[in-house]
């Protein structure tokens, strides 16, 4: 009661994320070990979110939390609490169905976005914990644990909980799918990792414990739009669905009156932070999509998603980034 009290005190004072677990050590400069479970023979970076796996090539969409208490078998007891005032869309009981092993998806108003929160590895999930129950701050809904369907497991000293903070892609993702790529197994609908994009829980974190500290309230909307860009795409589409759904995500209030489509900023993770809309001239070369501009530095520091690649002097879109747009606007 007393962590769900304390949630509810934050987010009374605007700050609307609660740390999911009791393990406090992330606000702790030199005590990230203490925070973050490392892949195994790495260092405590590799249990971060970005491009920190696989020499920087592989993409982790949330942080791996440190179990801080084990019962007298060395297996994690640590509560899993409701990172914000939401309700439950999604619970998997089958680990074997998912990397994730257990797991619980929330969905949240704010700032006028759906957010979604995911809680993953879990040891067991809270009794009578159904979709459709609303949950306040700090909630108890599971317990932190090591379930997953991968061949080698997570071994007790590596038990943590897997939390991500993401929006949602597209909710027709099981149709988009079956077309763009028949035969691919589904297991969990629209909460498939494929269809969340995650964004930097441990980065939101800080930026709310500053505000909070500085007494301003903290908006998520204006996180997300501060987020780097990697690269802005022009995309030919009236009915570009991300902008449809997130218009406190496009810039401008107001549409040109030969509006055709959008310019696209995507942060490093594919997330459309900002949607431009632009008149019929911007696409008098008549190509649907075009790469406009590219930072290169952001690029370097955060390749891992492979949207785009430098092609001698020219940077492209890849095929793989043709599909998340695709994805995204359909």
């Amino acid at each position: 009661m007393i962590g769900m009290a304390l949630g509810q005190a934050v987010a009374a004072l605007g700050q609307p994320f609660h740390l999911p677990t009791p393990n406090q050590t992330i606000f702790e400069p030199g005590n990230e070990a203490d925070y973050f479970t490392p892949t195994v023979g790495r260092t405590w970076p590799s249990g971060t979110f970005g491009c920190v796996r696989s020499g920087g090539w592989q993409m982790h969409e949330g942080l791996d939390i440190k179990c801080a208490q084990r019962d007298a078998k060395g297996e994690p007891t640590d509560p899993v609490s409701a990172a914000a005032d939401g309700t439950i869309v999604y619970i998997n009981t089958k680990a074997g169905l998912s990397n994730y092993g257990k797991y619980i998806v929330m969905q949240h108003e704010i700032d006028g976005l759906d957010v979604y929160t995911l809680y993953a590895h879990l040891r067991k999930i809270e009794d009578g914990l159904q979709v459709g129950h609303a949950k306040k701050t700090g909630e108890i809904i599971a317990t932190l644990g090591r379930t997953s369907n991968t061949s080698q497991g997570i071994s007790r000293e590596r038990a943590h909980l897997h939390f991500e903070i993401c929006l949602l892609a597209n909710p027709g993702f099981p149709a988009w799918q079956k077309k763009n790529h028949p035969g691919q197994r589904n297991d969990h609908g629209n909460w498939n990792g494929q269809n969340l994009l995650g964004i930097d829980p441990w980065k939101l974190f800080l930026e709310q414990r500053d505000a909070w500290a500085k007494r301003r309230p903290f908006s998520l909307r204006e996180f997300i739009r501060q987020q780097p860009v990697l690269c802005r795409v022009l995309v030919q589409s009236k009915t570009f669905r991300w902008a449809k759904r997130h218009p406190s995500l496009v810039d401008s209030p107001t549409t040109p009156n030969n509006f055709a489509g959008y310019v696209i900023s995507l942060d490093p993770n594919g997330i459309p932070i900002r949607c431009t809309p632009r008149g019929e001239e911007a696409f008098s070369d008549n190509k649907p999509v075009k790469l406009l501009d590219v930072d290169a530095k952001i690029y370097s520091e955060a390749p891992c998603r492979k949207w785009i690649f430098k092609k001698g002097q020219t940077w492209q879109i890849t095929a793989k980034g043709l599909a998340h747009l695709n994805l995204l606007s359909h």
